[in-house]
């Protein structure tokens, strides 16, 4: 027997594309506008001698931050490097009742991946004719629920009466909710919830709405023995996740609400005129509610679409994929961004 019949294979996530040369890159969600002014002056501030010792394992200072930010005890607070981090940590510590974990087939594709890596049986139930969930799909017996709002890559959001109709039918299983997204939304998040489900899960990101992908800082809130059971998984796993430098920033970065507030703004600003433009294009989409449009034009196939924008160094986002394979998902850039953009899909459409 050769050494590949003991090797764990799984179909590995593909993310968006990284490319190094100047292009317009409104492919993989990321925000415009630099971090937080306070971020910035840490990266020259810090003392190179924190570098040297190992971070603080439990995170301290970047946990009481987001506990005061979002008006829970830090006892509910659980950070992890990057969103991705969180929910890998949550499959592996959550998702153990060998029944199915139930997640949409149209939805964040590192979902799937998790699974399989963890050896978890999940199913998919379909999203609507609107590109919804139906809640109704979430209310059979499962081992665990993990959904994204706004969902990506449709960007539609679910209301908290529909998450809490899957939470009170689902009281004996985790239900995750994905808000990598929810600055965008300008609608209430689930953590709102977190003090009345016990079996609520709450995820978000510094990625997006915060500025920092490349720090890699993501967080959990939930209730206190969620993040217990978190934690002891994470101390098994890896006790020194997040670098000295990632906590000192992305403390500054959640201390200053001002830029946050003006940043998220400016994206939704953005946005809400990019429907407008590309509607105007012909183009049809689920009305986003977060940094991004997913677009089909119906006289036009996507893949020509994506490779018509790529030969012209606009990089957005396409999956081969049957359900989809006609979107494109566009990352909302700044103002001079989409405007070349606008320009350039004027162009194709008449060639």
């Amino acid at each position: 027997m050769g050494l590949e019949a003991n090797i764990r294979h799984v179909m590995p996530y593909v993310p968006g594309e990284q490319p190094r040369q100047k292009v317009i890159k409104l492919n993989t969600n990321e925000n415009p506008y630099p971090p937080a002014p306070g971020a910035m002056e840490m990266l020259h501030q810090m003392d190179p001698e924190k570098l040297r010792m190992y971070p603080d394992p439990e995170i301290k200072m970047l946990t009481e931050c987001l506990a005061r930010r979002y008006q829970v005890r830090p006892e509910q607070v659980f950070v992890g490097v990057g969103s991705d981090d969180v929910l890998a940590m949550s499959f592996l510590t959550f998702f153990n009742s060998g029944k199915p974990v139930l997640f949409p087939d149209i939805t964040y594709s590192f979902y799937k991946v998790w699974a399989e890596l963890y050896r978890v049986p999940y199913t998919c139930p379909s999203l609507d004719g609107t590109m919804h969930i139906r809640a109704e799909d979430y209310c059979g017996e499962n081992g665990g629920i993990i959904l994204a709002n706004p969902n990506a890559p449709t960007g539609l959001y679910e209301s908290l009466d529909v998450i809490e109709k899957i939470l009170k039918e689902n009281p004996g299983v985790v239900v995750i909710v994905d808000e990598a997204y929810i600055d965008f939304a300008g609608k209430p998040s689930a953590v709102s919830l977190v003090d009345r489900y016990e079996n609520l899960l709450v995820t978000q990101t510094f990625s997006k709405s915060r500025s920092m992908a490349g720090v890699r800082i993501g967080f959990a809130i939930g209730n206190e023995r969620l993040i217990r059971w978190l934690l002891d998984v994470k101390y098994s796993f890896n006790s020194y996740t997040l670098s000295a430098l990632a906590i000192l920033c992305g403390t500054k970065a959640v201390e200053d609400e001002t830029y946050f507030q003006k940043t998220t703004s400016q994206i939704i600003a953005t946005r809400e005129r990019t429907k407008r433009r590309m509607a105007a294009l012909g183009f049809e989409f689920p009305d986003s509610s977060a940094n991004f449009l997913f677009a089909r034009h119906p006289k036009y196939d996507g893949e020509v679409l994506f490779q018509a924008l790529r030969q012209r160094q606009i990089y957005v986002r396409h999956w081969n994929q049957s359900k989809i394979r006609e979107y494109l998902r566009i990352t909302i850039g700044t103002e001079e961004e989409m405007e070349t953009l606008y320009e350039a899909l004027e162009e194709i459409l008449k060639s």
